[in-house]
């Protein structure tokens, strides 16, 4: 024998309200005294019902979900983000849509699979790497938010760590060690965060008249594993490194550990980006900058509510986030022994 469906007709005859008090009640925006919008979510409670939102996106065009786009996971920094993101969200009312695409880095190649999705916006932490994907997003007429994106539209933000003075600051800070033989390990190209902070780290060891030398990674703990193992086989050793994110940090530690007689921070210094749990780890004690994602969920709330307050026009604005630079082993000034 099938269960019969609850309705809303259930729910407003055990409260004692109106069929419409009841949707009134599951309406984040709506209006209705407190004590009625109490008995009616009992009411509810005590059938077991749950609201259809179909009617509602129907009546309204807003599904009251937000669509948050993630690529690779293998960065511990999205999942702090995203959790600071979502909580965010449900507080103020809305659903959270999660879509995972294939790309790590930009969500160029998502177009066709986000056209398909009925949101009230998109957030991402993927980059926008071309013109096109800009025209495109903007062409869905909803907010737009992409984290540590340089390129934007009409309708789309970005909200960024500073990268590019991070990378200064690192210079500034090796200057002052003495470091002669700065190295740095960019991530993929098409990564315009970690572009921005390789472009301020050798400015300012230029400044300083330093010459930096590149090494290449992917963002993974591997490859930076694997990029300062091979430098150190081919005799190309530095005294300061500086990681365009942790994952890689923690691998060019691992393979300056595997090296007799070098040791960090006594033989090279080397900072991170991100301040990932593991960066804090004892067998690592990475230095490294916290990108603060509590700061930058809150901007991203922020740049929401004034859009859904005045849906005609879509802000297009960019946000900087200093980033706080947290110090740790990695890059302590060596203490020379007494005589």
């Amino acid at each position: 024998m099938t269960k019969r469906v609850i309705t809303s007709i259930d729910v407003a005859r055990l409260a004692g309200v109106s069929q419409s008090a009841v949707s009134r009640a599951f309406s984040a925006t709506a209006s209705i005294a407190p004590a009625t919008r109490e008995r009616v979510l009992r009411a509810a409670e005590a059938l077991n019902y749950r609201p259809n939102r179909i009617p509602s996106i129907m009546l309204t065009g807003r599904s009251g979900m937000i669509g948050i786009i993630v690529g690779g996971m293998r960065n511990p920094l999205y999942g702090t983000a995203l959790e600071h993101l979502s909580s965010g969200l449900h507080d103020a009312g809305f659903q959270v849509l999660l879509v995972q695409v294939v790309d790590s880095v930009t969500l160029d190649a998502a177009l066709g699979q986000l056209a398909g999705y009925r949101v009230d916006a998109l957030i991402t932490a993927l980059a926008i790497g071309s013109e096109e994907t800009a025209s495109a997003l903007s062409a869905l007429s909803i907010p737009i938010i992409a984290f540590n994106s340089v390129m934007t539209g009409p309708g789309i933000s970005s909200i960024q760590s500073n990268n590019r003075k991070s990378g200064r600051r690192v210079a500034e800070m090796m200057v002052t060690r003495g470091v002669q033989r700065p190295f740095w390990l960019a991530g993929p190209s098409q990564n315009a965060a970690s572009r921005a902070r390789g472009e301020g780290f050798i400015e300012g060891c230029a400044m300083a008249g330093m010459h930096v030398t590149t090494l290449e990674g992917d963002d993974t703990y591997e490859s930076g594993f694997q990029a300062m193992k091979q430098s150190l086989q081919m005799g190309h050793r530095p005294d300061g490194l500086f990681s365009s994110n942790d994952l890689m940090g923690c691998g060019v530690l691992d393979a300056l550990g595997e090296n007799d007689g070098l040791s960090c921070p006594e033989d090279v210094m080397v900072i991170g980006y991100d301040n990932i749990p593991q960066s804090a780890w004892q067998a690592y004690q990475l230095s490294s900058f916290d990108q603060r994602s509590d700061a930058m969920a809150a901007a991203a709330l922020d740049i929401l509510g004034r859009a859904f307050a005045c849906p005609d026009e879509l802000p297009s604005e960019t946000i900087m986030i200093e980033a706080s630079l947290v110090l740790r082993r990695s890059t302590e000034k060596p203490t020379r022994p007494s005589a």
